[in-house]
């Protein structure tokens, strides 16, 4: 029984580990770790800044992808970031996804 549970817990965790290099490997393909790192600022905030400032935001998400697409200023200081109309929406909601999962 014991060893089902820890196959189990390692199956999932492989399972999203996989995931999240997958996203994390979406976010690379379309230039986005060029201006964001996962955990360090470069021009635009950490991807884990991210996260905690939009956590428990319900909106999040929507909110996050209208900002890739259209682009901003003024949210992270004044260095805009450019509108990301190129990014595929499918690519789109899992990269966001992803790093509104980041701790």
């Amino acid at each position: 029984m014991k060893a089902l549970i820890v196959t189990a817990a390692a199956t999932a965790l492989l399972a999203l580990t996989g995931a999240a290099s997958a996203n994390q490997a979406l976010a690379q393909k379309n230039a986005c770790m060029s201006c964001h790192g996962v955990d360090k600022k470069i021009v635009g905030p950490a991807f884990k800044d991210v996260a905690k400032k939009y956590a428990g935001n319900k909106a999040a998400e929507a909110e996050l992808i209208h900002k890739v697409k259209a682009g901003g200023k003024g949210v992270w200081g004044q260095v805009p970031m450019p509108p990301n109309p190129q990014v595929k929406d499918e690519d789109l909601k899992q990269i966001v996804e992803w790093i509104l999962s980041l701790k």
